[in-house]
């Protein structure tokens, strides 16, 4: 008979005592589980809400303005010179050092235009890049496929009568309505939007664009060093990110991840002693046994691998089950915390970890139970036969 079976046949014949050991270390392993798998879900949650925000970094042209203010009444400001963005410098983009983290680049040109007695906002867009920066954009309709077919914001088609169909002549031009958008709450709302080289025309500004938004759709991408190696390659122009809401959620998802760790810690240390405890009982009600077993020939290591064998078996079935119960918490848990439609991460490093992570935990809390029982001498355990 070897040392596994033995183990084995001891964990048999007391299985109230080793499902109290399960449950000690179960509840531990599953409260680091659902912990640490809530802040994986919740921090990915927030990187998909960074890449459907769009645009990470903004680029304008560069202006000498001068703010006209005094004693907190703003006045407005003293444009000295503005200058479009040329559009064949954007090709510039494509050399920067961290060109593979760009996902979309959507030049965009603005400019006032009369329709019959109103002056509106015409916004010039290559629709691809730019509904893919705009994710929360939905239209009625669709998007603008020919030079003379454009999109109106909701704002706008209301106030021009506009449907889907209709025909609206912009300083001599007839377009037709293709889409409409659908309410924002923002700026959008007033424009009319239509291909980028027709509003050039238009406004008299061929090869110019007046704004260009840069989706970085990552959320560890280093929007920080794009930012300075955009402003390098274009030097006259204004380049800054736009993520404060993201980065502020991810940061305060960080300080949860520390604040989990900490929880994981104390609960790990309290299954510990669980563990200690119940085997230092074990230890000492099984003290005829272990004499036995050193009277037979048994060593001190023999005993002492028996006794961590049995906290090893216990521990790793502790951990899988933790795991499971971890993993099917955060599935309850995770609609209540979570603000849109979070995926479940099942992480193979995870499962892993916490299996590792109860058999290591096991095994320390055992260790001096099983040194204690490896001193136990044989003839004092034998009198008690």
């Amino acid at each position: 008979m070897n040392l596994p079976t033995i183990a084995w046949n001891n964990l048999q014949r007391r299985k109230s005592r080793m499902a109290f050991l399960v449950a000690g270390l179960l509840l531990g392993v599953a409260t680091v589980v659902t912990l640490l798998s809530l802040t994986q879900s919740l921090t990915r949650e927030a990187e998909h809400k960074l890449e459907s925000y769009g645009a990470n970094i903004v680029i304008a042209p560069k202006s000498d303005e001068l703010s006209l203010s005094y004693g907190g009444i703003t006045l407005g400001g003293l444009s000295l010179d503005v200058q479009e963005i040329r559009e064949q410098d954007l090709a510039r983009l494509e050399r920067i050092p961290n060109h593979r983290n760009i996902a979309a680049v959507a030049p965009k040109v603005l400019g006032a235009v009369a329709v019959g007695n109103s002056r509106l906002m015409l916004m010039g867009i290559d629709p691809g890049p730019e509904f893919r920066v705009k994710g929360w954009w939905a239209l009625d309709g669709r998007r603008p496929a020919s030079d003379h077919e454009l999109v109106a914001g909701r704002n706008a088609a209301r106030k021009l009568g506009l449907d889907l169909g209709s025909t609206l002549p912009i300083q001599g031009e007839a377009f037709t309505v293709t889409g409409i958008l659908r309410e924002t709450g923002s700026q959008d709302d007033d424009l009319l939007i239509a291909r980028l080289p027709v509003a050039q025309r238009l406004l008299r500004k061929e090869g110019e664009v007046s704004l260009v938004e840069v989706a970085a759709l990552c959320g560890d991408c280093p929007v920080e060093d794009m930012v300075a190696q955009i402003s390098e390659a274009l030097p006259d122009a204004k380049v800054s990110a736009i993520q404060q809401v993201v980065k502020t959620r991810l940061h305060a998802l960080d300080q949860f991840k520390a604040f989990s760790f900490g929880v994981a810690i104390v609960v790990l240390l309290v299954g510990a002693m669980v563990v200690f405890v119940t085997m230092m009982g074990s230890v000492n009600e099984r003290t005829r046994e272990i004499g036995i077993l050193r009277a037979l020939g048994f060593r001190r290591s023999h005993v002492t691998t028996l006794i961590l064998m049995e906290a090893a078996g216990v521990s790793l079935l502790a951990g899988v089950l933790g795991y499971l119960s971890g993993m099917g918490a955060t599935r309850l848990l995770l609609p209540w915390l979570a603000q849109g439609h979070p995926h479940l991460v099942w992480s193979p490093v995870l499962a892993g970890g916490s299996m590792l992570m109860a058999v290591l935990v096991g095994a320390a809390a055992s260790f001096y139970p099983a040194l204690h029982a490896s001193r136990l001498d044989p003839t004092e355990a034998l009198r008690a036969i």
